[in-house]
């Protein structure tokens, strides 16, 4: 159902981070607890709110994004952090293809300065932002957009709590997490219908993926809720 909240003046991008205790909740549970939140921030007079969702890889985080915005409705848009790989070409450029993922394979200024636009741009005009083709594993240049009327803005990756600067540009920033094993088989399936054989893909979940969520999980406490996803029932 779409949420609907009168239009007042205040962003709301005024954000007390905090070390939340995790909260052991089914993806559902987590989703009609951040869109009550959306829903209060939108009622108590903000203009636009900027919501982001972090977490490991394999957590579910696109998944949770995507529902996220189809639940508000059409006043809201979707920006995926993923959008802002690095090509694939520089990527070899730089020697970081074998590592493809890590915190220095995206154009963080990118993201700092789109999620900016973002924040001053609403209402006045339309902004385009990039999305990522997992077929082509290659970032697609204005595949999305933020219309100048969206007021509820969904991002999510996993570095929104690593980055300098980028927490401070969201209203709301909450933390996906789920037991390794989990995030693990999903991680090689994905490795795996992305074309690699499942030893190249346990390698690779096992030298890049889990090492990067390692650094996420330090970034835990610079979120405000954090959401341990378990199985319903």
């Amino acid at each position: 159902m779409p949420i609907v909240a009168g239009v007042g003046s205040d962003d709301q991008r005024r954000v007390h981070r905090r070390d939340p205790s995790p909260e052991a909740v089914t993806a559902e549970e987590a989703l009609d607890a951040v869109a009550a939140e959306v829903r209060a921030l939108l009622d108590g007079g903000a203009d636009r709110v900027t919501i982001g969702i972090t977490g490991p890889p394999g957590t579910g985080k696109s998944t949770f994004a995507r529902r996220l915005v189809a639940h508000v409705g059409p006043a809201a848009a979707y920006v995926p952090m993923d959008g802002f790989h690095l090509s694939n070409a520089q990527l070899e450029r730089l020697g970081r293809h074998s590592r493809k993922g890590a915190p220095d394979t995206f154009d963080v200024d990118g993201y700092r300065a789109t999620l900016t636009r973002i924040a001053a741009d609403h209402g006045i005009r339309d902004v385009y932002v990039p999305d990522f083709d997992r077929a082509l594993e290659e970032p697609v240049a204005a595949g999305g957009v933020v219309p100048a009327d969206a007021r509820v803005v969904v991002t999510e990756g996993n570095y929104l709590g690593l980055w300098d600067g980028v927490p401070d540009l969201l209203t709301r920033l909450y933390y996906l997490d789920s037991e390794r094993a989990v995030r693990r088989d999903r991680l090689i399936e994905r490795h795996v219908t992305g074309g690699r054989n499942d030893d190249e893909a346990q390698r690779w979940v096992d030298t890049v993926d889990e090492p990067n969520a390692d650094l996420i999980a330090a970034t835990r406490g610079r979120c405000d809720r954090i959401f341990d996803i378990v199985e319903a029932g």
